[in-house]
């Protein structure tokens, strides 16, 4: 069995983070999605997420094409990460790690034939979190 993992906020479930699963699972047999801490989010996107982590992994936790969804580690992320052994890692278009220093870091955990792989966007004028905020506050 082929394990591949994906990482983000998941704030505001949309068709982009479907598309997203759907697209990373084409790299392997079971899908893996880690959903990021409160704090985190607030760190990386410079504000509270809308829904709490545990509002979060519910709602990623019961989209079908996904087998399993965790919270993902407050630190040590690719120390966590190693506890998974995935074979294949999938980035969305737009998060802010660099290939290849992911590849770099996942060697350093013992992961060395771990593949990464950078998805292509959904519809990148469209279905984003950012965008889907501002759009329903207009209503």
């Amino acid at each position: 069995m082929k394990l591949v993992m994906v990482f983000g906020a998941f704030d505001g479930l949309h068709p982009g983070h479907l598309d997203f699963f759907k697209q990373a699972k084409k790299y392997g047999d079971k899908l893996l999605v880690s959903v990021g801490t409160d704090g985190n989010v607030e760190k990386i996107k410079g504000k509270k997420p809308l829904f709490s982590q545990t509002e979060r992994l519910a709602l990623v936790d019961n989209c079908r094409i996904v087998d399993k969804a965790v919270i993902g580690a407050e630190d040590n992320f690719f120390e966590n990460i190693a506890s998974y052994e995935p074979d294949v890692i999938c980035l969305g278009y737009d998060q802010w790690a660099e290939d290849k220093d992911v590849k770099e870091s996942l060697k350093d955990v013992g992961l060395k034939s771990t593949q990464v792989i950078r998805l292509k966007p959904y519809a990148q004028k469209r279905a984003k979190s950012s965008i889907a905020k501002v759009k329903s506050v207009d209503f």
